[in-house]
């Protein structure tokens, strides 16, 4: 099972990240969007484990003590740079919360044997990414370009605010037509 820990954006700002992918998709049509109801913040990826594993990491997650904190979605961007593209994102800010439940736990999940992160955290709500065949290629960062330019004209986009209240353990299934989330297990902070 190919597993991860995320927080969901509120029904209002999915509904105007979706409006906002219906708007700009045609400006990259080779890349592979994320599929709406896919839409998350990635706390930590697991990665791929056993079935008997679930039971012992819902409870290494239920360990996990975070109080809810503010979230603000704005704004676009490109990893590993704009020049570069490969993955096209959407803003997160939070004021240490969503940084700190990221720290506790890839904390508590280390006690399990699952390594640490070996890079900082950084928020984003991935939209876009190029194709896997492309990446290989230098064609990659030339997918993003025409929906650079049009986002170029406008005004960063605003997708709202919310408190999170809650997390989720995720098993992601691959798929030719993207990606397929199923929610294991919720845990409220």
């Amino acid at each position: 099972m190919r597993l991860f820990v995320a927080i969901d954006p509120g029904q209002a700002i999915r509904e105007r990240m979706i409006r906002f992918l219906e708007g700009v998709r045609g400006f990259a049509p080779e890349a592979r969007w994320v599929l709406p109801e896919s839409l998350h913040v990635t706390l930590k990826f697991i990665g791929e484990r056993q079935e008997d594993d679930v039971k012992t990491i819902k409870g290494a997650l239920e360990a996990v003590q975070a109080s809810t904190f503010e979230i603000n979605f704005r704004g676009c961007g490109y990893f590993p740079t704009a020049r570069s593209a490969r993955v096209f994102w959407i803003g997160v800010e939070s004021e240490g919360g969503l940084g700190s439940l990221a720290a506790a736990v890839d904390e508590s999940l280390s006690r399990l044997g699952i390594p640490k992160e070996e890079h900082a955290f950084n928020a984003h709500l991935t939209l876009a990414r190029s194709p896997g065949s492309l990446r290989k290629d230098n064609i990659s960062r030339h997918i993003f370009q025409h929906l650079q330019q049009k986002l170029a004209a406008l005004p960063a986009p605003e997708f709202g605010q919310m408190t999170a209240r809650e997390f989720f353990l995720y098993q992601s299934q691959l798929s030719r037509g993207g990606s397929k989330y199923t929610k294991l297990a919720g845990f409220v902070l």
